[in-house]
């Protein structure tokens, strides 16, 4: 393969990914935004939804394009649920405390892995692709079903921004996120506010989930690297910026495809951290965080 085709497959890898985590981080740095807590255990909402999707389909069957259409559906319900149980049991009761949260949340990795590993077992789950066709480019065929994929998170992003920017939902959130007291004050009901937004975030990462099932086996055991590239994209964008952590996930994204393609993805991981340390050092609040007063 030529030089050129080589680096235009490396730079559609990284777009397809860069969209799927921008669709993951989005949910993270949301719920940072506006509850002010770190949610440890949101890679695990991203494995959910990639197991739920594969019971789905595997209990539907039927036409891959059908079952798939159902899991993208039903999967980011269930865990919107779940999160929903979180929050009232769990994080409702620790009063949104940062530290507790903290610690509560690395408990549910722990919960959630061992009951999907109890449940569906230590194997890794295939689910068919919707539908099978493949783009010619100059030099190489590329699947046509990861850029279908990417385009989805692409809408799945936008429907998000849209939301938040031009619905009263979106403007209770916002509203809560600058200041939760005087938001309650003109009858926002913050408790209501966080967690819709707890169970949007998990949504978000379980959706995610789903889009990646097709390319990449589900297994109890997945969470990991999306919950470190989604922290590394929210601390590069800027803690609470949905603009930063679009920006830094595309950033994050097209790089990391393009050094795994080239060299290798542990090189491409080790390059990430080191784009953390060093916007840290730089610019501690993240490239479009605020400083604080």
């Amino acid at each position: 393969m030529a030089f050129e085709s080589h680096l235009l497959l490396a730079l559609l890898e990284g777009t397809v990914g860069a969209c799927v985590l921008a669709l993951t981080a989005l949910g993270l740095s949301l719920v940072f935004g506006v509850m002010r807590i770190v949610n440890v255990a949101h890679g695990e909402f991203f494995m959910l939804g990639a197991v739920i999707a594969w019971a789905a389909a595997t209990l539907v069957g039927g036409p891959p394009a059908l079952s798939f259409a159902l899991a993208l559906v039903t999967a980011p319900l269930a865990v919107a649920a779940i999160a929903l149980g979180v929050d009232r049991l769990i994080l409702r009761r620790v009063a949104y405390q940062p530290d507790a949260t903290i610690v509560a949340t690395i408990g549910l990795v722990y919960v959630f892995q061992q009951a999907v590993l109890m449940t569906f077992g230590p194997e890794a789950r295939a689910v068919a692709a919707p539908f099978q066709w493949r783009v010619t480019f100059p030099g190489f065929g590329y699947s046509g079903v990861k850029l279908a994929l990417a385009g989805a998170a692409l809408v799945l992003i936008a429907g998000t921004w849209l939301m938040l920017t031009r619905t009263h939902i979106g403007l209770a959130m916002r509203a809560t996120q600058i200041d939760r007291e005087t938001a309650q004050a003109f009858g926002i009901p913050a408790r209501r506010v966080y967690a819709l937004v707890f169970a949007l975030g998990a949504a978000l990462a379980a959706v995610a989930g789903v889009l990646v099932v097709p390319v990449q086996q589900a297994h109890y055991l997945m969470g990991g690297d999306p919950l470190l590239l989604s922290f590394i994209v929210v601390i590069i964008g800027g803690l609470g910026s949905l603009r930063g952590t679009l920006v830094a996930a595309f950033v994050i994204g097209i790089s990391d495809g393009v050094i795994a393609v080239f060299f290798s993805p542990t090189l491409a991981k080790i390059a990430a951290t080191l784009l953390v340390a060093m916007v840290l050092v730089a610019r501690p609040q993240g490239l479009f965080g605020r400083a604080p007063s």
